[in-house]
């Protein structure tokens, strides 16, 4: 472990350190696995810390229900012992559109998160008809952005229409790729006065699923000193953890790798620093990836 004084730790395992903690709120997309392979050392360091009676509780922005984000975690080499249960920003929009009573909504978003909406009372509508615009991402996420969607937004804010964001993520990393997520089309919506609602980290609602499931584990609630965030996004991992009052772990090895400068070697203090210099949030600690 090293550290300088202005700075969180880096630490080079979690094993001498993780003990502290009950429960882990582990984020899934650059954490267990980029997008198109697991990391299996991360796996390996979650069930050892269950095998100490940890609960780890995977939260997620991606906008889908959580029981069609387990297989995806199959395929990819997610190993099932590293994890308890799982909630996603997907679950949390269901909850927000069934609290409004089968309103109509209008969905952006691409084909693959269809799930997200089975079984709803509402009905989808045309963006003319809604009272509500579903966004879980851009329709080709592999090479649009969110200027494409200047027209489509300036129609919704027009009409006042609430922007629901199924997934705050600006980006996310695939292989070793960034693509937009509903977060960055949420985000100009709001630049133009549109208001928005978020499904997902770093806003409350999906952290009190998150230790409602654990709670449900554990058979008690886990008090916040005892609780920790894992992620690699200081705006959504780390800023959610802050908010929430518990402490943190920042996997440098995601989407911050590039500004970090740690493409070809690992974290280090200066990179780290400059970081956080421009943040206003901060980690308890970092590593380069979660390992045991």
């Amino acid at each position: 472990m090293n550290a300088s004084p202005a700075l969180p730790p880096i630490l080079d395992g979690v094993r001498d350190w993780i003990g502290q903690f009950d429960l882990i709120l582990c984020d899934i997309w650059g954490v267990l696995h980029d997008g198109l392979r697991a990391h299996p050392g991360a796996g390996e360091a979650l069930t050892r810390f269950r095998e100490g009676g940890g609960t780890v509780v995977l939260v997620s922005n991606a906008p889908r229900p959580a029981l069609s984000v387990v297989p995806h975690l199959d395929q990819l080499g997610v190993v099932r012992s590293a994890w308890d249960g799982a909630v996603t920003s997907g679950d949390v929009t269901r909850s927000m559109l069934e609290e409004r009573a089968g309103a109509p909504y209008y969905w952006l978003g691409p084909d693959r998160d269809a799930p997200l909406f089975r079984g709803l009372s509402a009905k989808q509508a045309p963006l003319e008809e809604a009272e509500l615009l579903v966004c879980t991402g851009l329709i080709d996420d592999e090479t649009e952005t969110p200027a494409d969607y200047r027209e489509l937004l300036a129609k919704a804010k027009a009409r006042d229409l609430p922007f629901v964001c199924a997934n705050p993520d600006l980006v996310v990393e695939r292989g070793s790729d960034l693509i937009y997520c509903a977060g960055a089309l949420a985000e100009a919506y709001e630049a133009i006065g549109g208001p928005t609602l978020y499904a997902g980290k770093p806003h409350a609602p999906i952290y009190k699923a998150a230790r409602d499931i654990a709670a449900s584990i554990r058979k008690e609630r886990t008090p916040v000193e005892r609780i920790l965030a894992i992620g690699d996004a200081l705006r959504t991992d780390v800023a959610g953890a802050n908010l929430l009052g518990c402490s943190s772990l920042f996997v440098a090895r995601g989407i911050h790798t590039h500004e970090l400068g740690i493409a070809d070697r690992p974290l280090h203090e200066e990179g780290l620093a400059k970081l956080l210099a421009g943040a206003t949030v901060r980690p308890t600690a970092a590593i380069d990836k979660l390992v045991w």
